[in-house]
């Protein structure tokens, strides 16, 4: 659970990032951004930060801001409503992100999640500024930004509350208590 604060104050760095990496933001969208802890109130280790532009039944994009260190937790985008499932492209705007897929396992992988027991792809995918990689339906994945980074997702509808958690204890609703 995060406070009020803790969640301004990650939007605010979110959007100073994105002004950072180029990307402007209407005069509404900073207060916008989503912060998510996925429920484990550990924001600097778990979590992300993401301006939905659009999310309509055949399109999404968003912008997703990882702060040093960050990471979006294992999971999967299932099928739902007669679709095979979410296949999202991620496209590095600034920063390195590796992204962690089903697949041959990385020798040493450059990343450690925060809570390795619930982690189980390993295919290494390193994406720099102006890289990309496409994620088809049902495929179990996971990204970390050592010195944080900016990604474009570029995807079909976006139904997050879907999306299938490795670990038992991810929520994908961030609770916010008011103080």
């Amino acid at each position: 659970m995060l406070t009020k604060s803790q969640v301004e104050e990650a939007q605010k760095r979110a959007a100073y990032v994105l002004a950072g990496a180029g990307i402007a933001l209407s005069a509404t969208e900073p207060a916008q951004i989503e912060v998510a802890d996925f429920g484990l109130g550990e924001l600097d280790r778990t979590g992300l930060e993401v301006v939905v532009y659009v999310n309509t039944a055949r399109v999404c994009a968003k912008e997703i801001v990882l702060f040093p260190g960050q990471t979006c937790p294992e999971h999967l985008h299932p099928p739902f409503e007669g679709t095979p499932g979410k296949e999202e492209t991620f496209r590095c705007r600034q920063g390195t992100v590796f992204l962690y897929v089903d697949g041959v396992r990385a020798a040493r992988p450059v990343c450690q999640p925060p809570r390795p027991e619930h982690y189980t792809a390993w295919h290494e995918v390193v994406l720099g500024p102006g890289d990309q990689y496409t994620i088809p339906p049902q495929t179990r994945h996971w990204f970390q930004a050592p010195d944080g980074a900016v990604v474009s997702e570029f995807s079909t509808q976006s139904r997050d509350d879907l999306d299938v958690f490795t670990d038992p204890e991810i929520m994908r609703a961030t609770l916010v208590k008011d103080s």
